[in-house]
């Protein structure tokens, strides 16, 4: 008989209510929902418990394996620690995004990310994560090697979301090019010459290599059964193309025609949660909130911030933006749906128990008190 577990006296955030009660934990799931204080159990004391957050699309892990410039970290050591700060932030499924695509800033090559990949496999398969790890494949299309680099990863069983970028001056995020200047010129220290040079390189390769590239990508995609994500999509037109390739997630559209259309064409429409947390976007693009209040917004990510998804959240139900289970769910069931994890991210029935107890009081962070990843504590 598989143990059972009662958690009590807790705030139960479902997808559509907040029920003041218990929860029954079972063999990793969800067995009961029930209305007021179990005779036994853990106390909560009246803490919310939420479903685990479902993280699609973080950078975060780069920061570990590169943790300065020149500077290369061992890997396993690198996806223990993201994967520590992953799991206190809540989030209890995550998709590790790694980059494909190089150039003359990016350290690692085709065959590291692909050693990486092959490292998250592992620490999944030893139980060394507290989270459930997949990969995202971040394809910069612009990129020469970018097909080479993706065939490397293609087969790792971890691999289940793949983006399709290209982050060229004049179009998409970086549409605006007193934006694209702010940003690439003075992170590089480049003079007004140099930076004139770098950007004709940079639409070059892309109009050489990008059509081609996703193309290829995305038909491998489709064949292994690798859902798709665009990134960036600014116009109709860019949604259109997404649509002809299978895209299934609208990443980071940056304006509300692209939205607009990514919601008529059934995509999910995922956004920055740190744009919800700063109140903006930092490259000066759409705002999330507003996308939201249009009604084209379903997906939260923490992009480069882990915990800016369980704060953007809670801070959306301060704002009275959003009641907190329709708040939860863009970070829990939306974007567990969006990539066919039907097992995961609601307190419901038969649902992987991966949970979260927060305390929360209006106007401050959340604080994460304890993480279940199915019915273990793992945080």
């Amino acid at each position: 008989m598989p143990a059972e577990t009662i958690l009590t006296n807790a705030k139960i955030v479902t997808p559509e209510e907040i029920v003041d009660g218990h929860l029954v934990l079972i063999g990793g799931e969800i067995a009961e929902i029930g209305e007021g204080r179990s005779t036994r159990g853990e106390d909560m004391g009246g803490d919310f418990v939420i479903p685990g957050l479902v993280e699609l699309h973080t950078d975060h892990i780069e920061g570990h394996y590169h943790p300065r410039p020149r500077v290369v970290w061992n890997r396993m050591a690198a996806i223990q620690a993201h994967d520590a700060q992953i799991a206190a932030s809540g989030i209890t499924t995550v998709f590790d995004a790694l980059r494909v695509g190089t150039d003359e800033n990016r350290i690692a090559s085709s065959d590291d990310i692909a050693a990486m990949g092959r490292a998250i496999g592992q620490a999944v398969d030893e139980d060394r994560v507290r989270a459930d790890h997949f990969i995202h494949l971040r394809c910069e299309v612009s990129a020469e090697d970018v097909v080479e680099g993706f065939d490397k990863v293609k087969d790792n069983p971890r691999l289940r979301l793949a983006s399709l970028m290209d982050h060229a001056p004049g179009q998409r995020q970086f549409r605006d090019l007193d934006a694209y200047r702010a940003f690439y010129q003075k992170k590089d220290g480049l003079t007004d010459a140099e930076f004139d040079a770098f950007c004709e390189r940079r639409i070059a390769e892309s109009e050489k290599y990008a059509p081609a590239s996703r193309r290829a990508i995305a038909a491998a995609c489709r064949e292994r059964g690798i859902a798709l994500a665009s990134h960036d999509d600014a116009s109709a037109a860019h949604v259109a193309e997404s649509v002809e390739l299978g895209i299934a997630v609208a990443e980071f559209p940056t304006t509300v025609e692209a939205a607009e259309a990514s919601r008529a064409a059934g995509l999910h429409i995922l956004m920055g949660a740190p744009n919800i947390v700063r109140g903006g976007s930092h490259s000066g693009n759409v705002s999330a909130l507003e996308l939201m209040r249009l009604g084209v917004l379903d997906i939260l990510s923490s992009d480069y911030v882990p915990f800016s998804m369980l704060q953007a959240a809670f801070h959306l139900y301060d704002l009275e933006e959003a009641s907190l289970p329709e708040a939860i769910r863009h970070v829990t069931k939306a974007p567990a749906e969006a990539v066919g994890l039907a097992d995961r991210g609601a307190i419901e029935p038969g649902r992987r128990a991966d949970l979260v107890r927060i305390r929360a009081h209006r106007g401050e962070p959340p604080v994460v008190r304890s993480v279940f990843r199915e019915g273990r504590r793992v945080a």
